[in-house]
């Protein structure tokens, strides 16, 4: 089963890092945050990748052109231009990168990438956040609920206090920072069956606006509660907390 990932954006609201790589190559412990994504997977057996570029997206090639010689010891000998490789610390990938534009929004690049995947069931993701989730579940809820597509829900930690207002005024409650806000959020982490590239049109739609309307109109869309930890790396701050967890050796999403 192959896994794709979204990884063409500008990151605008990261742009004090975006400004020199795209989004998913920010580092959080030194790796790029789309290694981190694509090692939760490889976790759990799943180690052929397809990457949507966009933005940028020479040096995400270039990282993975590179990946090999910048994981290994090696001797280079000058004297004859060879290189002989003592320890191989690579990864078990297969990584298709394709440019999928610089324009081009979620449901076109989804689209584009088609002839990939063929028609089979496949993985897909966002290339900015990390979960501590269960592929192995997702997949078996999804196959159990025999929709079209399978999205991860989770309920985000309230980043502000709540307040419960009487009608004339009084507090009856506050809470800081509450762990559920009742509201489930779409963090990615899909199963999705090639039926959903029907709903696909051109490079200029969002897939989670009128595709994903249109799926559950059909009643094809399955939820996959994720209950443990999940964290998106919008912002600086966002970047900044996830490398203090990775740090301090208390990174969640670290299962492998």
């Amino acid at each position: 089963m192959k896994v794709v990932i979204l990884a063409g954006g500008f990151g605008s609201r990261l742009s004090e890092a975006t400004v020199a790589v795209p989004k998913p190559m920010v580092e959080i412990g030194g790796k790029p945050i789309l290694w981190h994504i694509m090692k939760i997977y490889s976790h759990f057996g799943f180690n052929e990748f397809i990457i949507c570029c966009g933005y940028k997206q020479y040096l995400i090639k270039e990282y993975f052109a590179n990946y090999f010689k910048h994981n290994c010891d090696m001797t280079v000998d000058l004297s004859n231009n060879s290189i002989h490789i003592l320890d191989n610390h690579s990864e078990n990938w297969k990584v298709t990168m394709i440019d999928t534009g610089l324009e081009t929004l979620t449901g076109g690049r989804i689209k584009r990438i088609s002839q990939y995947v063929g028609n089979e069931t496949f993985l897909l993701t966002y290339g900015d956040g990390v979960a501590d989730i269960d592929i192995g579940q997702t997949i078996a809820s999804h196959k159990t609920s025999g929709k079209y597509l399978t999205m991860t829900a989770y309920q985000p930690v309230g980043r502000l206090g709540v307040l419960n207002i009487s009608v004339d005024g009084t507090v009856q409650s506050f809470e800081e920072k509450p762990s559920e806000s009742g509201t489930w959020i779409n963090v990615g982490f899909f199963v999705c069956e090639p039926e959903i590239f029907g709903y696909l049109k051109g490079d200029h739609e969002m897939f989670e606006k009128e595709p994903m309307q249109q799926i559950i109109q059909d009643r094809q869309l399955h939820a996959f509660k994720h209950s443990g930890f999940w964290k998106p790396m919008d912002t600086l701050r966002d970047n900044t907390e996830l490398n203090d967890l990775w740090n301090k050796g208390k990174a969640p999403w670290k299962i492998w």
